[in-house]
């Protein structure tokens, strides 16, 4: 190996030696930060849905194209609606569900609660009736009032979708009896195969206009839907529900489908998670919730969803920083996992900076000092060789024996160039002593 080489890796390997224990601290301060800080999600989460062909099935299938962009699987697990969402939720068999507005209000010190991501779109409650069941309570086979709908054989869907309690609190402020109407809580696809054939008068969704079975319903020939010309006083006397209109023609305008507005109540629909769900997983969430309920709808303009609002469950940090100020700077230009990666760790590598910082200073003096050792240590021996001189002149011959063998030993010892003068000044003052012995 050419002798420049190699003082040149023996340079660097004594700044190696001299800098290891500075680089070792500052290894184990990262391991530390990276530890407590968790900055790399789980790459599966499981979010409960609905029943198939609900809006809630076909917004879960949209955030699980959404976030399989960033490299996260999202397990769809169907569910009967809100109320069985909520309970997966908080019994950990979801980390994430979609949850109507009025399903539960939490205690305000309950810690375990999950956590919103802001309110991302309205439910209606969607009253479909029947036409010929209408027409003989009146002769414009028109119900106009819920209170018109007593004897009537109504659907208000299982149990777990939340429906049946929020008609329950409906059918009470209009002071209708339990037995005034025939109730039935069959699943979404059952009920309307019967609500087609006949065998129920009416059936109640309560779901966002992307459902495929309320699409349908709105243009099929003797299906009305129920005008709630007192959604207003609705939404005083129940505070989680509020006032919508469907605008006429909205569903087809050609066919000028609905021929009229329509007055319907409707819930707000957020997407709990897990409290203690990884943060990155609600910020894709959350970003994914921007473009997804953004646009413009039958029931909102575009941009107004989704909101960092909601009175019944606490807002995650993520969804509002994400809701107020969009995609961070550095998610815009670079891969998710590296920049959730900076983001997360940028404020503990200012801090570890800041605290080596001053330490970095010891490094120079240290290897100033491993270098020069190499040369001064040989100098104890060469001054007692010259106290020996002095005191015992009769052992001058052992003495330039000994004199020999340390120039010997100081002649293979390697140094960078930059200290060789050191080395080269201990040879000279080895001549000095021979020089003082042969006299």
């Amino acid at each position: 190996m050419p002798r420049t080489i190699r003082y040149t890796l023996l340079s660097l390997r004594e700044l190696i030696v001299s800098a290891g224990p500075f680089i070792l601290l500052a290894v184990c301060l990262l391991a530390l930060a990276y530890w407590w800080l968790d900055p790399i999600p789980p790459k599966r989460v499981r979010l409960a849905t609905g029943p198939a062909q609900s809006a809630y099935a076909e917004f879960g299938t949209r955030y699980q194209k959404a976030l399989a962009a960033s490299g996260i699987e999202v397990v769809l697990l169907p569910s009967e609606g809100s109320s069985d969402n909520l309970r997966m939720v908080q019994d950990g068999q979801a980390d994430l569900g979609f949850v109507q507005g009025g399903s539960r209000k939490p205690s305000e010190d309950d810690d375990t609660a999950p956590v919103s991501l802001g309110d991302l779109f309205v439910e209606p409650v969607w009253l479909f009736y029947r036409e010929d069941a209408a027409r003989k309570r009146n002769a414009s086979a028109t119900l106009s009032s819920l209170g018109e709908a007593r004897g009537l054989r109504i659907n208000v869907g299982t149990s777990g979708s939340g429906v049946p309690q929020l008609m329950t609190s409906l059918f009470e402020l209009n002071k209708m009896e339990t037995g005034s109407v025939h109730l039935s809580q069959l699943g979404q696809t059952d009920a309307t195969v019967a609500f087609l054939e006949g065998s129920i008068d009416a059936l109640v969704f309560a779901s966002a206009p992307e459902s495929l079975m309320v699409q349908m319903l709105l243009q099929t020939p003797g299906v009305k839907l129920m005008d709630f010309a007192q959604n207003e006083a609705y939404s005083r006397r129940l505070p989680f529900l509020a006032p919508v209109t469907l605008p006429r023609g909205v569903v087809d305008l050609a066919a000028d489908v609905p021929p009229a507005d329509v007055h319907l109540v409707a819930t707000t629909t957020t997407l709990l998670a897990a409290p203690a769900l990884h943060p990155a997983v609600l910020q894709l969430f959350s970003q994914a919730s921007l473009p997804m309920h953004g646009s413009a709808g039958w029931f909102s303009r575009s941009r107004e969803y989704p909101l960092a609002v909601n009175a019944e469950f606490a807002l995650a940090k993520e969804a509002e920083r994400t809701i107020r100020s969009g995609v961070p700077l550095l998610q815009r230009y670079l891969p998710f996992q590296l920049a959730n990666l900076l983001e997360r760790m940028w404020l503990s590598l200012g801090i570890i900076l800041a605290l080596l910082l001053p330490l970095s200073r010891i490094i120079p003096p240290l290897y100033e000092f491993r270098i020069r050792s190499r040369v001064f240590r040989w100098y104890a021996q060469l001054r007692d060789i010259e106290d020996r001189v002095t005191e015992h002149a009769d052992t001058t011959p052992d003495l330039l024996l000994e004199l020999d063998q340390l120039e010997s030993r100081v002649g293979k010892v390697v140094i960078p160039l930059s200290h060789v003068d050191e080395l080269y000044a201990l040879r000279n003052h080895i001549n000095l002593i021979r020089q003082k012995l042969s006299r």
